[in-house]
């Protein structure tokens, strides 16, 4: 049980607060003007719990001079909650509705571009990949198929190259799904080369990073959602402007197009967020 005298009452001071943003800015480059402060302050709270601080100051101090502190605050800002295949709902509607008319769409060409943005560990372009494996069966090989997930945390991106995964992760796949697509390693699974081949992973900040162009699919799930409304609509125009003409784009259960975006895209299957870009 724990002790009342073990925890720590944080003086919250706003231009501490001003302060120690500037510092995580400069130390680890996440930029936390761009995402609600209340979110924002909930995640910080649990470094400062975890480092005993009384306040954002004595917090800043201890950043400033411990460089595993910079390491796990990065984790704690950039943490998601990932899995294969998460909301399975998602990927069955795109796969059964959009997948087929965008095929179609495509003709002859027989090239499909992806982005995944926001990829943390590679659960979500991995999925991608299993799904258009799946619908496109031994056609697949007469495609050239290139998913590109991205992503600011460094170190989820080398996780998500090594394709390994653990079991928790896999638990909204199948039996079959499992079997065709991974290998056993150890205690975890492994994506097939077949998976592997289709997907590349690349350090971009979707906020402040060049803009990216010439994609089928964007999928950006339960990302936007921390960030202020000014900027959620900014990165909307950004994806509008990402994908080609009749293009979709996928988000978050829990996340809505706002303001002037909402009438750049056609709302194809409003439960699952799936968009198509408007041809003008």
């Amino acid at each position: 049980m724990m002790n009342t005298s073990d925890i720590v009452t944080l003086r919250e001071d706003d231009r501490e607060f001003s302060e120690l943003k500037v510092i995580i800015k400069r130390k680890i480059g996440f930029n936390c003007e761009q995402y609600k402060q209340a979110h924002l302050k909930r995640r910080l709270a649990v470094r400062l719990r975890a480092t005993q601080s009384k306040s954002y100051k004595e917090y800043a101090e201890i950043l400033l001079k411990n460089l595993a502190e910079e390491k796990q605050l990065k984790e704690t800002l950039t943490v998601n909650v990932t899995e294969l295949f998460r909301n399975p709902e998602t990927y069955e509607a795109f796969r059964r509705a959009e997948l087929p008319e965008l095929i179609k769409s495509r003709g002859e060409n027989r090239t499909l571009k992806v982005w995944s943005a926001g990829c943390s560990n590679g659960e979500e372009p991995y999925s991608i990949a299993i799904m258009l494996a799946e619908y496109l069966g031994i056609a697949a090989r007469r495609y050239n198929i290139s998913i590109m997930g991205t992503d600011i945390d460094e170190d989820s991106l080398s996780k998500a190259e090594l394709g390994i995964f653990h079991p928790k992760a896999l638990e909204k796949i199948s039996k079959e799904r499992l079997e065709r697509f991974f290998n056993k390693k150890d205690n975890n699974y492994e994506v097939t080369d077949e998976i592997h081949r289709m997907v590349t992973f690349k350090n971009h900040d979707m906020i402040s990073g060049p803009k990216l162009s010439g994609f089928d699919i964007i999928f950006c799930r339960n990302v936007t959602i921390y960030f202020e409304q000014k900027l959620q609509e900014k990165l909307y125009f950004d994806f509008y402007n990402a994908l080609k003409d009749g293009g979709y784009f996928v988000m978050g259960k829990t996340e809505t197009l706002i303001g002037q975006s909402s009438r750049l895209f056609k709302h194809v299957d409003l439960k699952e967020r799936i968009y198509q870009k408007k041809v003008n």
